[in-house]
């Protein structure tokens, strides 16, 4: 069998293959994909499924006890060429398969045209009527019905006992070969015309039944009988371990179980000491309660191969690091440093993370900086024995609809017709189009199909078995090893991933906090976070809405939401961090929570339980723990069927039998504790509607201490944050906003110069040079070699030191020259550009020996060259990305800026204003219609932000037309104080052209 997951070739999804073969009563069938074992495991789980309700009579006759019997092995080809099938005898003979392609997949090698010796597994050769092969015991011939032509004048004595039925099954049918056929085109990135048939799979490729085999066979029983001798040998019943049973590595100790145990307990109790004091009888309580669950489940080893992370990040390293995620729940993870949220002061329950009836294993996510992260996942293969720990593997679909393009590729659709498909402006036109309809048809047959394999964003398996006893490795481009297979399989087989994960909001941080004590000398105690939350100017600054560059609350989304809440403390920022998410604004939780908010005295409570419970958010369920809450003290369920009941409530849980079990014990639960029976439906209600929404309160809490950390450091060292900002890149806006921000602070911001500037952004007291690596087209090796050679040997001393000292080309001197990086010669840019190719124009470069005098060139006296700010302008558009010294308002033709400014938008609620605004970002979202609309973001002339909406019935099909100046006319609606344009009418603005295209 070949199923989805042999790539661009099978088109048999695993759970269809078995529906199909119980369906043509087959009982037997083995999985082989293509140079992988990604289905191997859910393909054993599926047959399991499967199993008959024999009767005591069957089992004496000795009957298998399966409907199918599940055999798994690897097909392996060489640059589509089949070279061999390896069938595995049993566990043993998968870990041995895996080995062998992981092997060749880790060293990055050819794989053999002729198998090892494998101990368990079989080795099926294609027949070929030349094939002159001596085979080992457990080798044998695999041959299909259309070659037994070919044996009336072959000598069988050789191979009789060798020759076994070949059946591949790829497809369905005609209608489904058509499908392989264009996976097969897009895979050779060739026309659907030009696919070779050797690239195919052949129209048989169909399943059949084993009625059918026997009969295509019947002439040749010792054929049929090799056949089932094989799969008589083969058994995959040690992967059928009854239970869930974690594969993780179990003991993290040499001691074993005891010794992990007696290791958490101290650790966690000297943490206890470090956070709370050893007086502190509620987290001591709390602590032995988390301990016994977390012993009773044997998460012992994982909770210290997590502290151990957390340790050797902290201790050996220096690093600063977020732990995140229902994670946050756990007072032991609190107590042993993984995270920094106390989960007592925010009423956080331990059964959100982890309890005795949850059956999906929970994991820690933890947020290391974006360039340090590598440090950690490095020290963890070096750490734990090769072949027991690998990155998590994702499996990527043709969902996307970049695909289409691919389709129209192999159709020989010119690429201006391609393209059009993709253009938005043209999508009304697209749907009426027979070719595009084509496209459409096609990509929906793939839709959910495997497309290529991947690397999870962070997730990695530490392993207490060799990982190939469940998959291959494979080595993407980062050079870890990875598993074949992701997280949804990761967790059905038992394991518990590891997530060490990137941000560059701790980037910012460190980077900030680096460049405070380098350019003040001043020491930064970023993780004194009790002294952030009470700071009055902090709670100011956060509730004028304006954080730029702050993690997770810059936004315009997250911008508008604090200015409606007039958002000023630590609680209603972890809040808003919830109600934030898509989804929620959309199902009116967050209308609800603004109104509450402002109005608290109004909101009715159903029962003085929901008041106590749910008071601090003002009657809205906004966390999973408010849901959990509410079942546990309003309907008496305990915390770990609260915990269960709210995570089918979001569709995390799959037995509708247990779920509607746990519905009614939740009514009757409440009924014996004499709850009204109107209330209680009336509370499961809203229960059950808050529930999709609702979000981590641990995860919000922790995304809301590190936006207090970037906001203290914004606002107490407004510079060196900002710079720290652009060093990392990686923020919601383009980065001519946070420059613009870097000016506002006072800071002195000039363009890159070759003698102040390095790689990134500096600052020294108030001046600020941007860096290298801004600067479009400059190739590395420069980027590094001109500062690197500057603090070796000096500043540069005119333009022919320069480009002797750097072996600069010209190409690379000619950016640099119309940035103005070289201004520090006094001469303007069109005499250097002059200069640079009387010296370059004809060597390219000039070579760096010592002198034993020094010769003076040739001096020309040049007519004046004209330059203007303009082109300057247009210059440092093309090379930076945006313009330092100019606004993009200095572009345009016209004089005209609006008649209203943002700062006085509240004045004119209910108006009807005309503005002109520098195009920011934008974000398409659909109506409950399936029409679009738009939200902008804009800053006018004097620096400040302003929204925009542009709803369908009022803008074009597609409004924005890239960056520049918009003019806008729309109407003030103020919401919960927040004012914001809704669009009427909508154009780019022009712009003068640059001096140099117009001459």
């Amino acid at each position: 069998m070949h199923s989805t997951y042999s790539l661009k070739y099978g088109t048999i999804p695993v759970h269809e293959i078995v529906r199909q073969a119980r369906a043509l009563d087959i009982h037997q069938l083995v999985l082989t994909d293509i140079n992988n074992s990604t289905g191997a495991m859910e393909f054993i789980r599926e047959c399991e499924k499967q199993k008959l309700k024999v009767d005591k009579t069957e089992q004496h006759a000795g009957n298998d006890p399966y409907l199918i019997k599940p055999l798994t092995g690897i097909e392996f080809r060489l640059n589509n060429l089949l070279l061999y099938i390896g069938i595995a005898k049993n566990k043993e003979g998968m870990r041995e398969l895996n080995e062998f392609l992981t092997f060749h997949n880790l060293n990055q090698k050819e794989l053999p045209r002729a198998a090892p010796a494998f101990e368990n597994a079989f080795v099926i050769y294609p027949f070929s009527k030349n094939a002159d092969r001596t085979l080992k015991s457990n080798e044998f011939i695999g041959i299909r019905r259309e070659q037994l032509n070919f044996l009336y004048s072959h000598p069988l004595n050789n191979i009789r006992h060798k020759l076994v039925v070949w059946h591949p099954v790829t497809v369905t049918g005609k209608y489904e070969y058509r499908l392989h056929e264009y996976l097969r085109a897009i895979s050779s990135s060739t026309l659907l015309t030009k696919v070779d048939e050797t690239d195919k799979c052949s129209e048989a490729e169909v399943l059949i039944s084993e009625q059918e085999i026997e009969h295509q066979f019947a002439d040749y029983p010792f054929i049929l009988e090799n056949t089932r001798r094989i799969f008589d040998s083969c058994s995959m019943d040690e992967y059928l371990v009854k239970g869930k049973c974690s594969k993780n590595k179990k003991t993290y100790t040499k001691s074993g179980p005891d010794g992990d145990r007696l290791m958490l307990r101290n650790l966690a109790l000297k943490g206890l000491a470090y956070r709370y004091g050893m007086d502190h009888g509620i987290a001591r309580e709390r602590i032995e309660k988390e301990l016994r669950v977390i012993e009773a489940l044997d998460y012992c080893a994982y909770f210290l191969i997590t502290f151990d992370i957390i340790r050797f990040a902290i201790d050996k390293c220096g690093f600063y690091h977020v732990g995140r995620g229902s994670g946050a729940n756990s007072i032991v993870a609190y107590c042993l440093r993984i995270t920094d949220v106390d989960p007592i002061e925010l009423d956080l329950y331990f059964e959100r993370f982890l309890n005795e009836k949850r059956t999906s294993p929970p994991d820690f996510d933890i947020d290391f900086s974006w360039d340090e992260r590598e440090v950690i996942q490095r020290y963890l293969f070096d750490r734990y024995p090769k072949g027991h720990v690998a990155f998590l593997g994702t499996m990527s679909t043709f969902k996307d609809r970049a695909i289409i393009r691919e389709i129209g590729k192999v159709l020989g659709l010119p690429k201006e017709e391609i393209d059009s498909f993709s253009d938005q402006t043209k999508e009304r036109d697209n749907l009426q189009n027979p070719t595009f309809k084509k496209l459409m048809l096609v990509h929906s047959l793939m839709r959910d199909m495997p497309n290529q394999r991947s690397i999870h964003a962070g997730g990695i398996l530490i392993s207490e078995e060799p990982l190939t006893y469940y998959t291959a490795l494979d080595l993407p481009p980062k050079g870890f090893p990875t598993v074949q297979w992701d997280m949804y399989e990761a967790e059905f087989i038992g394991f518990e991933k590891f997530d060490i994960l990137s941000q560059r909001g701790i980037g910012h941080i460190r980077e900030a906090v680096r460049i405070v004590k380098e350019n003040q000398g001043k020491d930064v105690d970023i993780h004194n976070f009790p002294m952030f939350r009470d700071d009055p100017r902090l709670n100011a600054e956060l509730r004028e809405g304006q954080p730029i560059g702050c993690f997770y609350i810059e936004s315009p989304a997250m911008r508008q939401l604090l200015k409606k809440l007039t958002c000023e403390d630590y609680l209603t920022l972890v809040a808003a961090s919830s109600i934030i998410r898509p989804g929620v604004a959309s199902s009116g939780m967050m209308k609800m929570y603004i109104q509450s908010y402002h109005a608290p005295h109004q909101v009715k409570y159903l029962h003085p339980v929901m008041k106590e419970q749910l008071q601090e958010t003002f009657g809205v369920m906004v966390y999973q723990e408010d849901v959990i809450k509410i079942c546990h003290h309003y309907a008496g369920l305990d915390l770990a069927d609260a915990d269960i009941l709210r995570r089918a409530m979001s569709g995390k849980y799959r037995s509708k039998l247990e779920f509607d079990r746990l519905v009614q014990r939740f009514f009757d639960s409440a009924k014996q504790l004499g709850r009204d029976e109107e209330v209680t439906k009336e509370v499961w209600r809203q229960v059950s509607s808050f529930a999709g929404y609702s979000f981590s309160k641990a995860h919000s809490a922790s995304f809301a201490v590190e936006s207090y950390q970037s906001l203290y450091l914004k606002t107490y060292f407004p510079k060196e944050f900002m710079v720290a900002v652009l060093n990392n890149y990686g923020g919601f806006y383009s980065r001519w906003v946070y420059v613009r921000e870097l000016q506002k602070t006072g800071a002195r911001v000039h363009l890159p110069c070759v003698n102040y500037s390095d790689e990134v952004v500096n600052i020294k007291g108030n001046e600020a040079y941007l860096g290298f690596i801004g600067i479009q087209g400059l190739e590395n090796k420069f980027i590094e070699r001109i500062p690197h050679e500057r603090r070796l040997n000096g500043n540069f001393k005119n333009l022919e030191d320069f480009v002797k000292r750097t072996q600069i080309t010209l190409e690379q001197a000619i950016l640099l020259i119309r940035l103005g990086a070289l201004r520090f010669t006094g001469k303007d840019k069109k005499s250097l550009l002059w200069d640079i190719h009387n010296y370059l124009g004809h060597q390219r470069k000039l070579i760096n020996t010592a002198e034993l005098f020094s010769v003076e060139h040739s001096v020309y006296e040049l007519p004046e060259l004209e330059n203007s700010a303009l082109e300057d302008a247009y210059a440092e558009l093309e090379l930076l990305g945006f313009p330092l010294n100019y606004t993009m308002f200095d572009f345009l033709k016209t004089k005209y800026r609006g008649d209203v400014k943002a700062a006085d938008l509240q004045r004119y609620a209910g108006q009807t204003v005309k503005m002109v605004g520098n195009y920011v970002c934008e974000k398409t979202v659909r109506t409950i219609k399936n029409t679009k609309m738009w939200f902008g973001t804009f800053i006018d002339d004097q620096g400040d932000f302003f929204d925009t909406t542009h709803f369908p019935n009022t803008t074009p099909l597609y409004p924005f037309k890239g960056k520049g100046c918009y003019l806008i006319l729309g109407k003030v609606v103020e919401d919960f104080g927040f004012p914001s344009i809704e669009v009427l009418k909508f154009a780019k603005l022009e712009i003068d052209l640059n001096p140099v295209a117009v001459r």
